[in-house]
């Protein structure tokens, strides 16, 4: 394989996801070894890796994303020998959370050891360190022998690429080596969860959800704003805490309800605004559930159907490749439907209001 120095060709590799030729991955290391980027699938979303030792290769992680400085990246390990390296003062509860996750979709952010590097945690004296549940990324970082720094392998602010098509599309020219392992399993990011602080902080929704952190922890788990998209923080603690993200080019009107239980005045207030949009001349598309799609479609809208409110293991998997399909309907606005912040639906939600330029909430009246 050979290392692409001036970026003006990058090598796509397929593996199979359960099963990678270790021989590709071994080539794959040896870009990483000589500072280069590569993108490979997580279960989670598709991650933009550098060796998370060499400052340069870090930086480079920033200039290909077009990624702010102070927005700190993740260390991906395989081992515990791996994480002791990267962290001091571990708490027991950061323990209890590994055995709980690991492989997984779970960061967690510590105090940092000496060892790591200030352009990982932009300054930071904490990092955010996780154990990827994937063959491919752990293949990976066993055959670097070192952990791999790694935000999701987007641009700044596009939905993030849960196949290498989206990756492809996005860093294609940019990155010296795409991995093409398929589809991620999730499709949405790992959660985060701060355990420097009592009680422990959740930074973003993921996979994991709160409800399983309380019962594994047994104890309350601080959600702020911010982790349910409703603002930003005012510092990056982790990635997903700032900044607009996962956004398609087309504009986005998120619907939500206090009450998901009676789907009429959701369906009602999507329609009502699609309708007063058509009529000044505009081209909508609607981002629906499967239980509402038909509903949309026999009055004429394109629709886009994430998945049935009933599994939302469907729609957290779906979310970020119907966003993207989004732009391929050449719709001047999309109006998207919300969905219950219970389990997965936080995360849901935090990536719907963070893509969505304009919020909508309905209050269904009392009966």
């Amino acid at each position: 394989m050979t290392i692409v120095k001036d970026l003006k060709v990058t090598k796509v590799v397929r593996v199979n996801a359960l099963r990678p030729d270790m021989k590709v991955i071994d080539e794959v290391a040896n870009v990483l070894r000589s500072g280069g980027l590569c993108a490979f699938p997580t279960e989670t979303v598709y991650g933009l890796g550098a060796d998370g030792y060499n400052n340069e290769a870090v930086m480079r992680i920033f200039k290909v994303k077009g990624r702010p400085p102070d927005n700190p990246l993740i260390m991906h390990v395989s081992s515990k020998e791996m994480f002791d390296e990267l962290v001091v003062d571990v708490p027991e509860i950061a323990y209890r959370l590994i055995d709980f996750a690991w492989p997984g979709p779970l960061t967690l952010v510590l105090k940092k050891s000496a060892k790591v590097p200030k352009e990982v945690t932009a300054g930071l004296p904490t990092v955010a360190v996780r154990c990827p549940g994937h063959p491919v990324a752990l293949s990976l970082i066993n055959a670097l022998g070192r952990p791999i720094a790694a935000p999701s392998a987007n641009l700044s602010g596009r939905p993030s690429p849960t196949n290498a098509s989206h990756v492809i599309e996005d860093l294609m020219g940019l990155v010296d080596v795409v991995v093409d392992g398929g589809e991620t399993f999730f499709g949405v990011e790992s959660t985060i969860i701060d355990v420097t602080s009592d009680p422990p902080v959740l930074l973003r929704p993921g996979p994991i959800s709160v409800e399983d952190l309380v019962r594994v922890l047994g104890k309350e788990i601080k959600i702020p704003s911010f982790a349910r998209g409703l603002s930003e923080a005012e510092v990056s603690l982790s990635p997903g805490t700032r900044y607009r993200h996962y956004s398609p080019n087309t504009p986005l009107l998120l619907v939500e309800l206090d009450d998901y239980s009676d789907l009429k005045a959701l369906t009602t207030t999507v329609l009502n605004h699609a309708n007063r949009l058509t009529s000044k001349g505009l081209r909508v598309a609607i981002i629906a559930s499967s239980e509402t799609a038909e509903y949309y479609r026999v009055r004429g809208y394109d629709v886009l159907v994430l998945g049935s409110r009933s599994n939302v293991f469907e729609v957290a998997h779906n979310l970020f490749d119907v966003l993207r399909l989004c732009d391929s309907l050449k719709a001047d606005i999309a109006i998207a439907e919300g969905f219950d912040e219970v389990g997965l639906g936080l995360a849901i939600m935090n990536r719907l209001r963070k893509a969505a330029k304009y919020r909508v909430l309905v209050t269904p009246p009392k009966q």
